[in-house]
């Protein structure tokens, strides 16, 4: 006789999710392993209700707003190396539309995370209910398929039985290295409260294997055999490289080849920036010498990238007339892009049977002499942009940069996603250990830094955790420094205010859009804006939200600054305004191309000469090419 547990429908889910584990080389850990949550009608009594009952087997974290509560878990997620992950539930209506955003970044970056908004009742007892959205043509449809186009499985639980195959099939997701991504589990808020006898085998303790699939002997023929013909091979690492722990296996291939080793934003760090492979970052992004080899390299060998748009440059980067490509990739997908010879496989057993397979050779010495003096020129350029010839000046935001540089040690970690701030950090940041560089740049969110270091200090308590923070950002999403305050996790927030948005501003300016709408500026009655910065207290602001703020005027301020912040055990910002006068020398300009298509019919002089530019650079359009 099968013995049955009576308990509602968000009781039961909680109980499973409590029981689903994740192991992979014999090391086993909880998959949903917390809770997020801001309450509303459609989840305070169900899913709240539930937590409450669950007490520590599911521990609960209250946010502030919906998205950053992806962004935290997000950042759990890749900081756990997608082995574990959190799950955050909303109230029907905008509580669950504004998971979205942080839904897209999870799943365009491959992380797990479990959306589970309320929805609207599945009995209909009363129709239309507060926040539901009427479609006239079908009365199925919720705010809640918005997440379906950015979920890599979407159910909605309309009868509590049917929470058992979708409950499994969402955790075989979230623990499939191919399949991750957001998953979402949209609970009618009435199914959520429904009692049901559920089967005791439900809740049994469940262990999702992450395999390491190995590659097909014929394709890791056909790779090596592509990497001895190449006379200057060059490896691409990108976020596949961490996510499957394969920093090791990297170094033993760069040691025994001398192939050199560049890296995406998700994949920095792959390498110690000190290794004699490492030649930093590669694309619109990258570095001089990453870049240069790029553009002549016969053989590009990807791993665990997905190429995006600013490590090819647009696709304008990988210039040598025969160049050819090897992708090893555990996502076929991604394992056959720019029409590579694929090889599918986890990327540490990947880099390992290639190591193995190319025993004895090893690149020209020649071209490891060309790399090692590239690199050498490189780190002698970010010197120059780091160092400060005037401790009681302004610093620059590279020398904010150097600042920090000055302070941490391998175990700090440093977060950031968009702005001008990641150029800065793949060319000129130097990586010392696996986890320390934290960039989310494939979704580029402004909002993710706060709440994503909450989620790693939550991962790894103790850890130093650095969330660079611009004004355009910070304005963005404040919200999550009273979660920090609130659970006392003691992130270190450097929040550099340039009174505007700089990246934007030069962008705009660039593509002949004359900096429009991108500084705080007054406005003047007759609609011009004055040159003078807007009012806004920004660390005042942060003080408010109950941080220890320390204000930083000078470069030799901010160094003891961020000094005192990384000893501090409570929630610290670091306020620096930099310098962003043009004959201030900042970080070295971008060493490749990026395509962002300038107005071809325009009035204005400033937009006819980018489009001219547009058309003339011979780093663009005429440089594009598609690999066959």
């Amino acid at each position: 006789m099968t013995t049955t547990r009576r308990l509602t429908t968000a009781q039961a889910l909680i109980a499973f999710l409590a029981r689903q584990h994740t192991e992979r080389d014999g090391r086993r850990q909880r998959l949903i392993a917390a809770c997020w949550g801001i309450f509303g009608h459609g989840n305070v009594a169900g899913i709240g209700q539930a937590l409450l009952e669950s007490g520590d087997a599911m521990p609960y974290h209250q946010g502030r707003n919906e998205q950053a509560m992806v962004h935290a878990a997000v950042g759990w997620a890749r900081h756990r190396d997608r082995l574990s992950a959190h799950a955050v539930t909303t109230s029907i209506g905008p509580g669950a539309t504004n998971l979205v955003t942080g839904a897209a970044l999870a799943t365009v970056n491959r992380l797990p995370v479990l959306l589970l908004p309320g929805d609207t009742f599945a009995t209909r007892p009363a129709d239309p209910v507060l926040q539901q959205l009427e479609h006239p043509g079908a009365g199925d449809v919720s705010v809640n398929d918005c997440l379906r186009p950015v979920s890599r499985y979407f159910d909605r639980i309309t009868r509590p039985e049917a929470l058992i195959p979708a409950a499994l099939q969402a955790v075989r997701v979230l623990a499939d290295p191919v399949e991750t991504g957001a998953v979402t589990l949209a609970l009618p808020q009435d199914v959520q409260a429904e009692a049901y006898d559920w089967p005791e085998e439900f809740f049994a303790e469940r262990v999702w294997h992450v395999r390491r699939p190995a590659p097909d002997p014929a394709e890791l023929a056909a790779a090596a055999g592509a990497v001895r013909a190449a006379r200057r091979p060059l490896l691409i690492a990108g976020g596949g490289v961490h996510h499957s722990e394969a920093e090791d296996a990297l170094r033993a291939l760069a040691d025994a080849t001398g192939i050199p080793v560049a890296s995406t934003q998700a994949g920095k760090g792959s390498l110690h920036h000190a290794h004699p492979a490492d030649v930093g970052g590669i694309g619109h992004t990258g570095t001089a010498v990453a870049d240069d080899l790029a553009r002549t390299a016969d053989l590009v060998i990807g791993a665990g990238t997905r190429y995006s748009d600013f490590t090819t440059a647009s696709h304008t980067l990988f210039a040598d007339p025969g160049v050819r490509f090897v992708n090893l990739n555990i996502a076929p997908s991604d394992a056959h892009k720019l029409a590579a010879l694929p090889l599918v496989a986890d990327a540490r057993t990947g880099l390992e049977a290639l190591t193995e397979a190319l025993a004895g050779h090893r690149v020209p010495a020649a071209y490891e002499k060309e790399y090692a003096v590239g690199k050498q020129a490189w780190e002698k350029a970010v010197t120059r942009a780091f160092t400060a010839p005037d401790e009681t000046a302004r610093p620059t935001q590279a020398q904010v940069l150097g600042a920090l540089d000055s302070v941490v040690d391998e175990t700090d970690v440093v977060i950031n996603a968009a702005g001008s701030l990641p150029g800065d950090l793949h060319k000129l940041w130097r990586a010392r250990s696996r986890r320390q560089y934290h960039l989310e740049y494939g979704y580029s969110c402004m909002g993710y830094e706060i709440p994503a270091a909450i989620g790693v200090a939550l991962a790894e308590p103790g850890r130093p955790v650095w969330a660079f923070v611009g004004d355009g950002t910070y304005l963005m999403m404040p919200t999550e420094l009273v979660t920090a305050v609130q659970e006392g996790v003691p992130i270190k927030v450097v929040l550099v205010q340039n009174h505007g948005y700089a990246s934007i501003g030069s962008l705009s300016e660039a593509v002949g859009g004359e900096r429009h709408g991108t500084a705080y500026r007054f406005r003047a009655a007759d609609g011009t804006y004055t040159g003078d910065p807007l009012p806004v207290d920004l660390a005042a602001n942060a003080a408010s939200l109950g941080m220890h703020v320390l204000r930083a005027r000078t470069v030799g301020e901010l160094r003891a600054a961020l000094a005192e912040a990384r000893a501090c055990d409570r929630p610290t910002c670091v306020y620096v305004e930099t310098e962003t006068a043009d004959t201030v020398p900042g970080a070295p300009p971008a060493q490749a191309w990026w395509d962002v298509p300038v107005a071809e019919a325009a009035t204005r002089p400033a937009a006819r000469r980018a489009r001219e530019e547009y058309e003339r650079d011979p780093r663009g359009l005429r440089a594009r090419r598609r690999y066959l």
